[in-house]
């Protein structure tokens, strides 16, 4: 393998370059380096400081003459000047320069047709093992004539300056896709990484005619392949690490003419709470090699998960080959079942209900959830947010590029579409339990055994979905959050309020939708 300088990357000074160390190098660079120590089980734990979770007000996308006029710019693709872009660049090359780097060639994308290129250039070494874990990794013929088609530079210890820099604070995340670049700043939190390959497949991906996906994805013995969308704490990795079924990946993917493919290599599964009777697959796949972040050990290296001192957004990153039922390489079929997770917080989504195709994309284009605690800096308490194509922070391009590749993916393999609340039912979050665990998964495995398929269903009156009467293993009463509700009258005015938000959301973001879409959504 080809051995890289500084002076290749575009750093001046002399400066060791480490390329594709092998794990037990990076962690012990890192232990070296007093980045973090072990835990119990020789997982890698750090504390990644004032951030603990993504910073969305602080990413902004290059403004370039070459894709002005693709972008989405507004609240969520903000655009920055070339020459901030560029004098920002200059002045984090600079602070690199003579110090270790660590670099990472890897892969996005599991279907070959379809791989795109990524040298991730670290200034940290356990920050490097992240990535390293999380995406997918070449073999050394693969490295031999390794051309990236991005590179990513990751210094969080370089720091903004907003006045001069024209950012909102000391962290920056700047996407260039004129220049391939993506440059991360001020932040050692390793989701900004994952998320700018993301946000970059995302823009490549429905160039190639693929549909690119902020889901989970599973497969059958019998070759039935599953996705789940859902924002971050929805439950996307936790019913996705079925043991019945083979992982294809738990966060980002790409639907093409021939099926699923992972973008990933690896997982990012928060562990705020994390018990091993509950998620046995992610529990044991914390271990020599995994990367914990912001998780409280005792001086022994014990987690303690259910400590979230420190952020609810504590995470573990590790290799997908940690889960003992993965599909390596991550590729399935044409899906059979598309499942819209949701964690209302309001109580009054029905756990599970299905959608037809106009139902879908109501809900698809939506993307309703609470934003959880955690996920991203300042959010403290659950917060309704509807984020369009449940990820809207990673999606550059229009909306509706994503949302017509939907509706035609759906007509095409006929896939039956369920909304599934794990959040709350009965009550407001606080005020009753989240809904169990083995319930959410007993719903689930239903309709993905199409044991849903010729039940009798209601129609809600409210939200305009349909509820099963009856599903195996869960009990009849709390399929209708109506009958769980002690309260009938604030069940009502509970559920009339928040149908009320998803019409607002709906007619002001998407005033153009055809009518049978916009119909198909709830009704206050």
């Amino acid at each position: 393998m080809k051995t890289l300088t500084p002076i290749e990357l575009g750093i001046a000074g002399n400066g060791k370059v480490y390329r594709n160390l092998s794990i037990p190098a990076l962690v012990e660079k890192a232990l070296a380096r007093g980045e973090g120590r072990f835990s119990d089980t020789g997982a890698l734990v750090v504390e990644t400081g004032k951030y603990t979770g993504r910073s969305p007000d602080d990413k902004f996308i290059v403004d370039t003459a070459s894709v002005h006029d693709e972008i989405a710019w507004g609240k969520i693709n903000r655009p920055i000047a070339e020459d901030k872009y560029n004098a920002i660049k200059a002045k984090m090359l600079a602070y690199l320069q003579n110090k270790e780097l660590y670099v990472f060639d890897g892969f996005a994308g599991a279907d070959p047709k379809y791989t795109q290129r990524f040298r991730i250039v670290n200034e940290l070494a356990s920050q490097n093992l992240f990535i390293h874990q999380l995406l997918i990794r070449p073999n050394a013929e693969q490295l031999e004539d390794f051309a990236p088609d991005y590179t990513v530079i990751a210094a969080p210890g370089f720091k903004c300056i907003p006045e001069a820099d024209g950012v909102h604070s000391e962290a920056a995340i700047l996407l260039n896709y004129e220049t391939h670049e993506v440059l991360i700043a001020g932040s050692q939190y390793s989701g900004e990484i994952k998320k700018s390959v993301f946000s970059v497949m995302n823009y490549v991906l429905p160039k190639k005619g693929i549909l690119s996906m902020h889901c989970s994805a599973n497969i059958g013995d019998d070759g039935d392949s599953a996705v789940f969308f859902g924002l971050s704490g929805t439950g996307k990795t936790t019913l996705s690490a079925d043991p019945a079924r083979k992982l294809i990946g738990d966060d980002e993917h790409g639907w093409s003419a021939d099926g699923v493919f992972n973008i990933e290599g690896g997982c990012y599964a928060k562990c705020i709470g994390l018990e091993e009777e509950r998620e046995p697959e992610i529990f044991r796949a914390i271990k020599f090699g995994s990367l914990l972040e912001n998780v409280i050990v005792d001086e022994n290296g014990k987690p303690d998960y259910a400590d979230g001192s420190l952020t609810e957004n504590t995470r573990a990153g590790y290799p997908i080959e940690y889960i003992p039922n993965a599909a390596i390489p991550g590729v399935g079929g044409q899906p059979k079942t598309i499942i819209f997770l949701t964690a209302d917080a309001f109580g009054v989504i029905p756990p599970i209900s299905k959608l037809d195709n106009d139902m879908a994309m109501y809900h698809f284009v939506s993307g309703y959830t609470s934003k959880l605690a955690g996920t991203e800096r300042g959010i403290t308490k659950p917060v309704t947010t509807f984020s369009t194509l449940f990820g809207a922070p990673f999606f550059p391009l229009n909306p509706s590029v994503y949302a017509t590749m939907l509706g035609k993916k759906l007509e095409e393999t006929g896939a039956s579409v369920f909304l599934v609340n794990t959040g709350w039912c009965g009550g407001h979050a606080g005020d009753v339990p989240r809904m169990k665990l083995k319930y959410t998964r007993a719903m689930v495995t239903a309709a993905l055994a199409g044991e849903l398929d010729s039940v009798e269903y209601v129609r809600d009156p409210i939200f305009n979905v349909n509820i099963p009467k009856t599903c195996p293993n869960v009990p009849a009463e709390i399929l209708d959050p109506r009958n769980v509700w002690t309260d009938k009258k604030a069940y009502e005015e509970t559920a009339k309020e928040l149908a009320a938000k998803f019409e607002e959301n709906f007619s002001s973001k998407y005033p153009d939708m055809p009518a049978n879409i916009a119909n198909a959504g709830p009704k206050a």
